[in-house]
């Protein structure tokens, strides 16, 4: 038989349901280098969304990429990278 196809988003009905909609100034922010930033998720939009994993952590934003922000995270003792669209991350503090 052939093995079952998992996509981005397989198993995830519960997990990223979306209740209302994002508004478009989400989406517009920016971000400077060394801005501390918590990753939350939004599900409205797939692209440049963090694996599950990272929900809730805080990180550094250590660049650009295209439209998205390189935000380093620390995932036990390793430090990772992660490419993040600015709709999935909030300024931590102000």
């Amino acid at each position: 038989m052939v093995t079952r196809s998992h996509g981005v988003r397989w198993g995830t009905r519960k997990k990223l349901k979306k209740h209302n909609k994002t508004p478009i100034t989400r989406y517009l922010q920016s971000f400077e280098q060394g801005d501390i930033v918590v990753i939350l998720p939004d599900s409205a939009s797939a692209q440049g969304m963090p694996f599950p994993r990272f929900k809730g952590m805080a990180g550094k934003i250590s660049g650009k990429r295209g439209a998205a922000y390189i935000v380093s995270v620390m995932d036990g003792n390793k430090m990772k990278t992660l490419a993040v669209k600015p709709e999935h991350i909030r300024r931590l503090g102000k």
